[in-house]
């Protein structure tokens, strides 16, 4: 997954308009066709990585292990010695992404006709079947409060598929816990890869910092996505209501007019300590709002991966 050219304003205004609102990107009922059309239109603005999949120049041999493309088994090899191997080459990179999906109640929260967790699970979709396309390995970690369901990173045939399966489930928990899959990841992932947090991180921020650095002192790349809609940016509410927390069910009447600059003040420290956290742990940070098009999620990311 990697950025080989520079676009020029004129190229990035031109991509602006082709790319999909993302209104109508979610009346696709396929989330596998969301993907392919969110990544056909990003492709328009990213060259393919020279670094994806088998090269032609071969260099060694390394022994099969389950999860590899059979395709590349040296089966003349295989019939000699009854073992079976693996042929290297030169630009394998074999990339493994690990990404990790919040899924807890307030992911359900929506001002749009569609919801913060139909927006991330999309973007999700994205990032496997643009991986699939590059001959990587994709896996997802689905967690509320806790790990709900896990698919080891592969690059098989069939990988896509199972990652689509299991999001397609609906969600089961409620509240947040961003550091269970954390922990779930230093724990299990052996080989150094990169790992995607897909969260609108609301929720207390106290181990997020020591969980990252976790990862990142394994040697892994970790990006975070944080999820918002903009209603919960803005609290463009016109009238006093009843607001209630999706999390733990508390309710508080609010004059949303009244409450709108403390509100922010508050929400822009959070985002504020979220950034730090980022920038200290070495984290690439993206915040993506409900109705930003998803390519420019992934156009941003492959351009902040290459820089």
């Amino acid at each position: 997954m990697k950025q080989t050219s520079q676009r020029t304003p004129q190229q990035n205004q031109r991509l602006a308009s082709q790319r999909i609102d993302p209104a109508c990107l979610m009346r696709i009922k396929s989330l596998e066709l969301r993907a392919k059309s969110v990544v056909e239109g990003a492709w328009k603005g990213l060259h393919r990585s020279p670094y994806h999949g088998f090269s032609v120049e071969f260099t060694e041999y390394r022994q099969y292990t389950p999860g590899d493309d059979p395709r590349h088994i040296d089966w003349k090899l295989a019939a000699r010695s009854n073992q079976h191997f693996i042929k290297r080459f030169e630009e394998e990179t074999n990339l493994c992404c690990h990404m990790l999906l919040d899924l807890s109640s307030s992911m359900q929260f929506h001002s749009l006709g569609y919801s913060k967790s139909d927006y991330a699970k999309t973007l999700v979709a994205t990032f496997a079947y643009f991986l699939s396309t590059q001959r990587d390995a994709s896996g997802l970690i689905i967690f509320d409060e806790q790990v709900e369901s896990v698919v080891p990173a592969r690059f098989t045939r069939g990988q896509l598929r199972r990652i689509l399966i299991e999001l397609e489930r609906p969600p089961q928990g409620s509240h947040t816990n961003v550091v269970s899959p954390l922990k779930h990841a230093v724990e299990t992932i052996k080989k150094r890869g990169l790992v995607v947090l897909i969260s609108d991180l609301l929720s207390p921020l106290d181990e997020l910092n020591t969980h990252l650095g976790y990862l990142r002192a394994k040697g892994h790349e970790v990006a975070l996505f944080q999820i918002l809609d903009p209603a919960e940016i803005h609290l463009n509410f016109n009238e006093t209501a009843i607001f209630e927390d999706l999390e733990t069910g508390d309710r508080i009447a609010l004059n949303p007019k009244a409450a709108q600059a403390s509100y922010k003040q508050q929400l822009n420290q959070h985002l504020d300590e979220i950034q730090t956290i980022c920038r200290k742990q070495g984290v690439h940070y993206h915040k993506l709002t409900t109705d930003t098009p998803l390519e420019a999620g992934l156009s941003d990311f492959l351009a902040d991966r290459a820089a």
